[in-house]
Formats: C-alpha cells, structure tokens, sequence
C-alpha cells in the first residue's frame, strides 16, 4: 500500500527524466512543486501534466548555483502548496572535464549545482519534512558515482559525493525523514547522439538497452511512496550495468 503522498518537490523537472518523475508523483495523488532554471516553457508543460492527473501545480524559478535562492525553494513550495512531504534532488549539471581540461570554474560550477544544491535544500526542507510527517528525500545519483569517467572529473566526483550525502542524512535525519537515492544508467542520451557510440553503450549493459525516463520515475515513486522501511539505499536502475565487467 502506498504511504499518502502530498506534496512534492522536484528540482530540474521542467523536462526529460524530472518532468516523468513530476508526472509519476502526481499519478500517485502528490501535488507537486515543478522547479527549473532556464526552461520555463517546458515547466509549463509538465505542470500542465500534473494537473491532468488532477493534482495541484506551482512553477518555481531558481538558480542552484545560486545558494540564496536554492534555499527559498523549500518555503515557497510551502506557501504555494501548504506543505512538503517530498524532496526530488533530481537536478544537475553535466559537463566534460578531463584532466588536461581542469578549470577551477567549471569545477566549483558542476559541484554547487550536483552536490552543494542538494545539501542547501535538504537543510532547509528539512522542517517542513518533519512536520509534514513521514518526509522522504530521494537524491538522483548516477552510475558515474561507483564507476568514475576520466573524462568528467567533476560531474564523476560530485555524484559520488550525493551517494555519500544520502548515507549521511539518513542517519542524521532518522527516524522522521527517510533518505534514499536512484542511480540511473544511461538513459535518454541527448538528441543526435552518435549512432555508432549508442551501440558500443548498449553493449556494455546486461539488459542490452537503454533505460526510459519512465522506469527512473517508476524507481523514485516506489522509494518516495512505497518503501516505508528503507532508508539509506541506493537503488540503481542501470540494466545491470553497474556489475558488468
């Protein structure tokens, strides 16, 4: 049986894998917070999803580079919606660096947005998660936490630190907000990528395909809204990628 889903919380849920999870909740009866940054057409589009499930919708504008206003998005949600019940760290920043490309910059850049931004919201969600009751994070991780690319230092290194971050809130959350992580695999690789490299990735995983946003939604609904006795787990939906040679 579902726990009683409320009123969520999505970051970077104007498109892609964030707006199927903004959908997923509000199947599930969540009322739901759509946040973006630049993309305030798409978030249009997914909160007018939301409400074709009947659910309630508010459209929240934040840069997550920006600490400041990262932190206000918990209250405004709050104020829109009358509570949180439901944090998605869903957002991130996906930039190449190899070593020879390292820049100060763009490193700080891509951990503000994958690693700082998650921390500055689950402090301040925290409570409004408590007094909610049965408050729940889930952080999006990737496969890159457990198997680091070279060739995106940064990005590699942030979402490892996410990992660590969902063990350490969940126990210093406990017992009345449950911390959890989903680590994708690939999935909706961006438009016009190189037929040849889809097939070499494709290769590399056990399930010989791609993953959907649909089932990396259908993964963060069942830990927001099904697993009422896990906390502290990661759960990859990855084909078996992450355990293949």
């Amino acid at each position: 049986m579902a726990e009683e889903c409320r009123i969520a919380l999505v970051t970077g849920a104007a498109k892609r894998i964030g707006r199927a999870i903004a959908v997923a909740l509000a199947q599930d009866g969540c009322d739901v917070a759509i946040h973006y940054n630049t993309s305030l057409e798409d978030a249009e589009v997914t909160a007018g999803l939301v409400r074709e499930q009947g659910r309630r919708t508010v459209v929240l504008n934040a840069d997550l580079a920006d600490a400041e206003a990262t932190a206000t998005l918990a209250r405004r949600t709050v104020e829109a919606l009358g509570g949180l019940n439901i944090l998605v760290n869903n957002a991130s920043g996906f930039d190449a660096m190899a070593l020879n490309d390292f820049r100060l910059g763009p490193w700080n850049a891509t951990l503000a947005v994958n690693l700082t931004a998650p921390m500055i919201l689950s402090h301040a969600a925290y409570p409004y998660l408590c007094a909610g009751g049965a408050g729940q994070i889930v952080n999006i991780l990737d496969i890159a936490a457990e198997r680091p690319g070279p060739e995106h230092l940064a990005y590699s290194v942030a979402k490892a630190g996410l990992s660590n971050l969902t063990l350490a809130l969940a126990k210093a959350m406990a017992p009345d907000v449950r911390v959890n992580g989903v680590a994708p695999g690939a999935a909706l690789l961006p438009e016009g990528a190189d037929p040849p490299a889809i097939k070499a990735i494709t290769r590399r995983i056990p399930a010989m395909r791609l993953g959907t946003a649909e089932e990396i939604a259908a993964a963060v609904r069942f830990m927001a809204c099904r697993a009422s006795y896990v906390t502290g787990s990661v759960l990859n939906v990855d084909g078996g990628r992450s355990i293949a040679w």
